[in-house]
């Protein structure tokens, strides 16, 4: 079993987030701690040579407080102990760095279909697990 669970979750991917709770909550210690993590990407860092127009900071609290919001309510209805993350950044990297900074022994993250992008530079949760430095569950 598990002391400290980190869950990724995707606001446009949430029903997989809540499959994924319910795992985490059977392989968690008593006394554990589950994480639920969200990452905004970095939408200005992608703009740079693309648009001349900057994303408002606003749109990004906005974003960042829609996705709180949105975990405490999922961790409320499933009955989740816990607490929420929200980071910025590229999705499996920041989910690598988050896991080894909150000493995590797990990582459960959901897998999709993949989209033709994800065969030519991977999955997020191929990325993650090829290069995290804890357990990693891929729940499909």
């Amino acid at each position: 079993m598990y002391s400290r669970i980190i869950v990724p979750i995707a606001m446009d991917q949430l029903e997989h987030g809540e499959k994924v709770l319910e795992r985490a909550k059977s392989l968690l210690d008593e006394g554990g701690e589950i994480i639920l993590l969200n990452v905004l990407e970095d939408l200005n860092a992608y703009a740079q040579g693309y648009m001349i127009v900057d994303f408002p900071l606003e749109m990004m609290e906005a974003s960042r407080g829609h996705a709180r919001k949105t975990l405490i309510d999922l961790m409320a209805k499933h009955g989740i102990k816990g607490r929420v993350e929200i980071r910025i950044g590229g999705a499996a990297g920041v989910i690598n760095a988050y896991a080894e900074e909150a000493q995590g022994d797990l990582v459960i993250i959901a897998s999709h279909r993949p989209g033709l992008i994800d065969y030519f530079i991977g999955s997020t949760a191929s990325r993650v697990a090829s290069h995290c430095k804890c357990a990693v569950l891929i729940d499909r």
